[in-house]
């Protein structure tokens, strides 16, 4: 910035002005010095910058898996929202690893971040962890929620998500079973488990839960390998298979394609498959997935609104919020 002082002739503490807020020059000065930036291309190091400042605009988000295409969709939305509010969101994921999730956490406070914006790993994440560093930088948790953490959780309604798919279910054809995993990664998994027990009940039909072995993200794999075990040895009690999420419902449409029976709602169908959270590709499977789609964009503007509300107002809030969206059933060929 010295170097750039002297060969403009424009002074230090201007150049400094104009980088932390261009509009606080005045006008005729301002466009001196963008042509002195066009004409030296000089971009300011802002991870310099933000050494020497109290409050940064660098907002982290952190999702536990980038190659699930769920988180991939939010993490945009959310990527967006920072830019167009004028922050530099850093991105980064925790695949599966409490030391790769602590290390995010390590990696976020050399940055200094006004905020951060993060969905927890659940039963592998490290609460201590993250309980420590939410008393440094403001923390948002959206997706999965650890109960207590951070300033604020944003989500989807999972008990009413779960008990619209039962109710539509048990009312169209045979009351569902759940398959899902036996080891989630994802915490939501465990209330979707809770939700639907709940709601079977309500409705007056026994529930039936199956889970597959497996551990980690290869949730199609699962589906395909263990799904296709069970829809083999017929231990299925109903023809209507509820999946915990959309890309184990992948797979179990695969396996079931593999044995030759035909998914669908309908004459000549033998089985219904329904999943969880309109995973990006579920529109295109073969038969289409009937799920329940969650309100990215209000899930993501809301964690937004709420993280830039906190760091805006310079003030941490009284009392920790919940807030939760509800879910829309989409009906496709699958079920």
């Amino acid at each position: 910035m010295e170097e750039l002082a002297e060969v403009s002739g424009i002074s230090r503490p201007t150049l400094s002005k104009y980088f932390n807020n261009p509009d606080s020059v005045r006008a005729s000065t301002r466009l001196r010095i963008e042509k002195a930036l066009a004409q030296y291309d000089y971009r300011p190091n802002v991870y310099a910058m933000n050494q020497n400042r109290e409050r940064t605009r660098n907002i982290g988000v952190v999702v536990p898996y980038l190659a699930d295409p769920f988180f991939t969709e939010i993490g945009r939305v959310l990527e967006l929202a920072c830019i167009e509010a004028g922050y530099s969101p850093i991105l980064l994921s925790s695949p599966g690893s409490t030391t790769l999730e602590n290390e995010t956490l390590v990696a976020r406070r050399a940055l200094k971040p006004a905020g951060v914006r993060r969905a927890p790993g659940g039963r592998i994440s490290d609460r201590k962890a993250i309980d420590s560093f939410a008393r440094e930088v403001p923390l948002v948790l959206f997706d999965s929620n650890l109960e207590g953490a951070g300033e604020a959780f944003v989500g989807a309604n999972t008990f009413h998500n779960v008990d619209l798919m039962v109710e539509y279910l048990c009312r169209s054809g045979q009351p569902p079973c759940l398959f899902e995993m036996r080891t989630p990664s994802n915490p939501n998994a465990n209330k979707r488990r809770q939700a639907y027990l709940e709601s079977m009940a309500r409705h007056g039909h026994e529930a039936h839960v199956f889970q597959a072995d497996g551990d980690g993200w290869d949730f199609e794999e699962i589906g395909s390998s263990e799904g296709g075990r069970m829809l083999a040895d017929k231990l299925f009690p109903t023809r209507t298979i509820l999946c915990s999420n959309d890309r184990l419902a992948i797979g179990m449409l695969s396996a079931a394609y593999s044995l030759g029976l035909k998914v669908g709602h309908g004459d000549g169908c033998d089985l219904r498959i329904a999943g969880h959270d309109d995973h990006p590709f579920a529109r295109f499977t073969c038969p289409p997935l009937t799920t329940i789609a969650q309100d990215y964009a209000a899930i993501a503007s809301r964690a937004v609104e709420t993280l830039f509300g906190i760091i805006e107002s310079d003030q941490r809030p009284a009392a920790r919020t919940e807030t939760l969206y509800d879910g829309r059933l989409v009906m496709r060929g699958s079920a």
